[in-house]
């Protein structure tokens, strides 16, 4: 069974850093698109960073030049380098991955972790 498996959220004063880390793991033959969501109380999921297995990456305004994502294939593991962190990056953390499983690509998502950013 297919899991992904998000690490180091936390509680940060405003202007510092945290890194979120995502592992899929169980039996899959390739991983595609690996992102970072986030969810505020009250709003929509969004996109915070996307990447591909090729390397393409793109992130959503709010985040631009604060977050990075990066990904390591071999240890099919995403990061998030969340820098300058705002109260408004308040919201829990979801991993999201397509991945290959048998012939066909499926959708799997995290638990999210919690980031809280205090002023």
């Amino acid at each position: 069974q297919v899991q992904l498996m998000e690490s180091g959220g936390g509680l940060v004063q405003a202007g510092g850093s945290l890194r979120l880390d995502c592992a899929a793991s169980g039996r899959f033959f390739s991983i595609n698109a690996m992102d970072w969501y986030r969810q505020a109380p009250g709003k929509q999921r969004e996109l915070v960073a996307h990447t591909t297995s090729g390397g393409r990456l793109n992130y959503a305004d709010s985040v631009k030049g604060r977050f990075t994502i990066s990904r390591d294939n071999a240890q099919n593991t995403v990061y998030l380098q969340m820098n300058n962190l705002k109260p408004e990056d308040t919201a829990v953390y979801y991993c999201y991955a397509e991945i290959q499983v048998g012939g066909t690509f499926k959708y799997y998502w995290g638990l999210g972790t919690q980031v809280t950013v205090s002023s």
